[in-house]
């Protein structure tokens, strides 16, 4: 169990360093909104690209991740919608609060599940990562923007627009690339790999700086029942369900504590935008990402663990 902790603390500790540079005004709250941009657009689609090219494919059970990660959002997103009266009538839940939950519960943030996996398999693992972008980032996006304009009483959206905004998605397009390029086999010119690579160490230090300046402490304490929900619905029920895909599909191995990795990680702050442009609790959505992530700390080593028990690593 020590030996878990230790080896996720360095990730959390970079959290821990962007939260206050952010408190402390180190950095001006303007210069991380590049910052996002920075390594959305550029460092982790070239962080992906480099993986997958530099990957052998082969050994990885697309079909398998595919139909445990398909399965694992259907099933929660269908739970959480079916729960809504219930939500509604013990909690007084408001439709912009229940749209809110419903994110905080689906979202995943990718990005430390990213440096987790890199820390415990190295980049062969970040290609397992990379296929769960490939699934996760269109579906979630669909089905999410789907509730939030279901329960927003002000905003109207085109299914077009959304699916223009998937396609046009630059770390989707990094992971399509970089397998396009891997299973053609189209040679690379050395200096390109070099310079993916180059752009792709940066970004996980810079995103994970990045996650702690979005933390909200003052939100975070601000007690609400629908916080213990959404900590209990994304830390504890979507890592049961992935479990039961994954044991149903067969997956095994490394593939297995990556995929157990991915559904043990608190939500996305991306969602906050969203809540804020599409009517939710952009508030309540702050608070329930912060309690999730300093949750996490602690619910992932024991994910980790268990996970690894029961494939015998």
């Amino acid at each position: 169990m020590l030996g878990v902790f230790e080896s996720i603390l360095p990730v959390f500790a970079v959290i821990v360093l962007g939260f206050l540079l952010r408190r402390f005004n180190f950095v001006e709250a303007s210069k991380w909104q590049v910052v996002d941009e920075l390594c959305f657009w550029i460092l982790f689609p070239s962080l992906l690209a480099s993986t997958l090219i530099n990957t052998d494919l082969r050994t990885i059970e697309f079909d398998k991740i595919f139909y445990v990660l398909l399965g694992m959002i259907l099933t929660i997103s269908a739970l959480m919608l079916v729960l809504y009266p219930f939500f509604r009538k013990t909690m007084r839940l408001g439709r912009p609060q229940y749209s809110t939950l419903f994110q905080t519960v689906t979202r995943w943030h990718g990005f430390i599940a990213m440096a987790l996996v890199l820390k415990f398999f190295g980049e062969p693992g970040l290609a397992v990562i990379a296929v769960a972008f490939v699934v996760l980032v269109p579906v979630l996006q669909l089905v999410n923007v789907t509730v939030l304009s279901i329960f927003s009483d002000k905003h109207k959206f085109s299914y077009f627009n959304v699916l223009k905004q998937i396609a046009r998605n630059p770390i989707l397009l990094g992971c399509v690339v970089g397998m396009v390029v891997n299973f053609a086999g189209i040679p690379v010119w050395d200096p390109i790999l070099t310079f993916l690579d180059l752009l792709g160490r940066a970004a996980l230090g810079i995103s994970l700086l990045a996650l702690g300046a979005g933390l909200s402490l003052r939100a975070a304490l601000k007690p609400s029942p629908v916080v213990g929900v959404a900590l209990v619905g994304k830390l504890v029920l979507v890592p049961l369900i992935m479990f039961g895909f994954a044991v149903l599909f067969g997956v095994t191995g490394d593939a297995f504590i990556i995929l157990m990795i991915s559904a043990g990680v608190p939500t996305a702050m991306n969602g906050y935008v969203l809540a804020k442009k599409m009517g939710g609790d952009a508030e309540l959505y702050a608070s329930i990402a912060t309690v999730q992530t300093a949750a996490s700390f602690f619910t992932l080593p024991l994910i980790i663990l268990l996970a690894r028990w029961w494939v015998g690593a």
